[in-house]
């Protein structure tokens, strides 16, 4: 099933500025947004589905790679990739509340509709920006790394009451994690919901805070972790862990994990989407009597038939030998540009030679250089 547009999405042209694509996202977001549409699963996916194209489009390299590539540019792949073609709810709701500044349910500050709270709120997603080589993207591989983080406290096991104690219910807000005040909205008096100073959300409170993380339940440590790298990603894909992010407080949820993948640039090859792009010194006496030359690939070293004449530029194309797709369907081409090599710190005897090997040519072995110095005369003369 193809993809949509996500400037048809977002009913803006490819052309819109910034601030005409958060205002048509914001539009359309609110109106899909589940808070306003309780139980409508079509809405929840119209919802999902402007937050992807908000989401690419409001950021420049997104953008860019986007105009240029279409959705592949964009691609993610198996494993938890972001950022191709679709986002969870959760993500979806993130950059809603990112695009509206964040803070609070935009329903309770606009319109005083009735949000909902599950306990505490979630831990913080968290970044890790990972470099690889281009050998490692086109095969793959699995690196381990460590990064900092709150975690679970250990003693307390996260609920942030003292070992031996339980936490208790809120008698601010009788357990709910929200509290309710009714206020005069634009369509009359309407009930807010908001969470509970009291508990932080968690509905519970510790009387006897745990001693280690001050009834936080979570303490600050390094965390040591590998992740598999599939072949064939990209400078800018985003590998999602679930739960790997920073614990929630007081027991709730952690957040999720995203690493973000930078490829270094090689000094042989450049990459062009699933296709490499190398350039290889070729003598001129191979150029003009053809030969072999060995090139490397990202495979190992292949050998390629030179014809006679070979003209410096020339572009040899060596199918399948590419970067994987990342999707698992076929590879990519590597494309060899040869550039002619001028001998240099030749003997005596070799200037001889070629100084012999220039009187006995002439136009029939340069038809390049004739051609232009023909079309330079007339040029000059205007005949």
């Amino acid at each position: 099933m193809s993809k949509r547009d996500y400037y048809e999405i977002l009913g803006v042209g490819k052309n819109a500025s910034p601030e005409e694509i958060k205002k048509a996202y914001r539009k359309l977001a609110v109106k899909y947004h589940p808070d306003k549409n309780p139980g409508d699963k079509a809405a929840e996916e119209q919802f999902k589905e402007v937050s992807a194209a908000y989401e690419a489009l409001s950021d420049p390299e997104k953008r860019a790679r986007y105009d240029r590539f279409g959705h592949a540019g964009l691609r993610g792949g198996p494993g938890g990739f972001a950022g191709f073609g679709g986002i969870d709810l959760e993500e979806a709701l993130r950059t809603f509340m990112g695009a509206f500044g964040g803070g609070g349910s935009i329903f309770d500050d606009f319109f005083g509709f009735s949000g909902h709270r599950r306990g505490s709120e979630r831990g913080e997603d968290l970044r890790y920006d990972l470099e690889i080589t281009l050998e490692e993207a086109a095969a793959g591989c699995t690196r381990e790394f460590a990064f900092p983080r709150l975690d679970f406290c250990a003693d307390c096991r996260g609920s942030g009451a003292r070992p031996g104690t339980a936490r208790s219910r809120c008698g601010a807000c009788g357990g709910h994690g929200v509290v309710e005040e009714r206020i005069q909205g634009f369509f009359g008096w309407q009930i807010r919901r908001r969470g509970c100073p009291e508990c932080g959300g968690a509905g519970t409170t510790a009387k006897e805070p745990c001693p280690r993380c001050r009834g936080e339940g979570r303490v600050r440590r390094r965390k040591k972790m590998s992740v598999k790298v599939p072949p064939g990603i990209e400078t800018g894909s985003r590998l999602k862990i679930q739960g790997e992010g920073e614990a929630g407080a007081h027991g709730a949820r952690p957040g999720d994990l995203y690493i973000v993948i930078h490829v270094k640039e090689h000094e042989i090859f450049q990459r062009r989407g699933d296709d490499i792009l190398c350039e290889v010194p070729l003598g001129f006496v191979t150029a003009a009597l053809g030969g072999t030359v060995d090139v490397p690939t990202l495979g190992g070293t292949v050998q390629i038939t030179i014809p006679a004449g070979t003209q410096t530029g020339r572009t040899f194309r060596l199918r399948g030998r590419g970067m994987p797709d990342v999707n698992g369907s076929g590879r990519g081409d590597q494309y060899v540009r040869v550039a002619l090599e001028t001998p240099v710190d030749l003997t005596e005897e070799q200037k001889k030679l070629l100084a012999r090997f220039a009187e006995l040519g002439g136009e029939r072995i340069h038809p390049i250089s004739s051609s232009f110095l023909d079309r330079a005369k007339k040029f000059f003369t205007g005949s």
